[in-house]
């Protein structure tokens, strides 16, 4: 038995150890938004947080959360900055690459409230848009960044 949290509750599954945690999250869990891209942890499509860092869920075995705290894209509440900007800027085409982008995002403003393009490149590189969206992607995470450092946070 495994046992972690999965966005703020216990969960305990009987898996193999190495089975990965995305498979984990969507077959034994019913969390189907962290998806499918490449299984080679190059995409980014499955990245959720572990212990407030980007992981790519595909190539993370379960037995490596035991005891730790999974965040996924359900965890991260609809009016959170991220969200809400990722809407206003128009960010989704085909939105599959979206949740794995929203959780890079959100773990970089976590890190750095104001990032500048640079930092925005360096956290984002490893998620890859095949629509081609980065340029909205910045914007979004720009515009989350004005809007938490007006309200004063930039907690989910």
């Amino acid at each position: 038995m495994i046992v972690f949290h999965v966005n703020g509750q216990e969960r305990r599954v009987d898996a193999n150890p190495e089975t990965p945690l995305l498979w984990v999250l969507r077959d034994n869990l019913g969390l189907n938004g962290s998806k499918f891209g490449c299984g080679e942890g190059l995409c980014g499509a499955c990245t959720v947080q572990i212990d407030g860092t980007p992981q790519r869920s595909c190539i993370t075995p379960v037995g490596d959360v035991q005891g730790k705290q999974v965040v996924t894209i359900e965890g991260i509440a609809a009016d959170h900055a991220v969200k809400q900007a990722w809407l206003a800027q128009e960010v989704s085409q085909c939105g599959y690459c979206q949740p794995g982008q929203i959780m890079s995002a959100v773990a970089l403003l976590e890190k750095k409230p104001a990032p500048t393009d640079s930092d925005i490149d360096a956290a984002m590189s490893g998620n890859l848009c095949r629509c081609g969206t980065y340029g909205r992607i910045r914007q979004a995470i720009h515009a989350a960044s004005k809007k938490n450092r007006v309200k004063g946070g930039s907690k989910s």
